[in-house]
């Protein structure tokens, strides 16, 4: 039988990549996000371009805990969540941040996460084979200047996925961590500097090979393809050019 992977966050990016990935690897996937028409538009590429995979569109906000439940309730089988969700809020010291930004990030990043783990969580026990993957990042491991809010929500996405896997250790659902470093997509930075793009590229300015979407996506599907028995804990994958969260080789312009 066919897989469904249900990847949150697939309107672009890493999400978008992982969708088409996935697909490729033969899964159903259901593209799950909140702007309907981009959804729609990479479902058709998706079908077309896979011959016939199966793609389904379905907007939804991740914070919106009662419209998740009905979504799953409609879904027939899961065996795969990828929770990509989510993303930065501003770059400003604890001393000078909004709290509102903060609230914004956990909403997403965290309460996203956690309202569709729970929502899925007795699918992905259903298939004997479940998946849960949390995209967390870098900044979920190790802090830094002016990045507070972004990394103590992936800190929290972090101590999510350890619990439950420790939670989950008698049920058939392996719990997959993947943590970006430097990634260069279309809107992660923009958003990040409220649509500041040359702000936003001065981020990757000079940094040979920046990892892409699809780099992250190959990551998320080699983990996901795995045997049943093999859980792929943590990977923390990083461009070689990013040889720790400070430590960034840039070639001058």
């Amino acid at each position: 039988m066919t897989k469904t992977a249900v990847v949150t966050g697939a309107s672009s990016g890493i999400g978008a990549a992982t969708a088409r990935r996935l697909a490729a690897e033969g899964y159903r996937v259901v593209l799950v996000a909140r702007r309907k028409e981009r959804l729609e538009a990479l479902a058709a590429e998706i079908e077309s371009a896979q011959g016939g995979a199966a793609a389904r569109a379905v907007a939804l906000d991740v914070t919106d805990a009662e419209a998740i439940k009905a979504f799953a309730a409609g879904l027939e089988s899961c065996d795969v969540l990828v929770n990509n969700a989510g993303g930065a809020i501003g770059a400003d010291p604890v001393a000078g941040a909004d709290p509102g930004d903060w609230r914004s990030m956990f909403e997403t990043n965290v309460l996203g996460a956690l309202n569709f783990t729970q929502a899925l969580l007795p699918k992905l026990i259903a298939s004997g084979e479940g998946t849960v993957v949390m995209l967390t990042s870098t900044a979920g491991h190790i802090a830094y200047e002016n990045g507070a809010g972004y990394a103590a929500s992936k800190h929290a996405m972090h101590a999510m996925t350890a619990t439950l896997r420790l939670e989950l250790f008698d049920q058939p659902v392996r719990v997959i961590e993947i943590a970006p470093g430097m990634v260069m997509t279309d809107e992660f930075s923009v958003k990040r500097f409220g649509g500041d793009a040359d702000k936003a590229a001065s981020v990757y300015a000079g940094v040979p090979g920046p990892l892409l979407a699809e780099d992250v996506a190959d990551c998320i599907a080699w983990s996901v393809t795995r045997p049943a028995h093999v859980n792929v804990d943590l990977m923390i994958v990083r461009p070689r050019a990013q040889a720790a969260q400070h430590k960034v080789y840039r070639v001058a312009e």
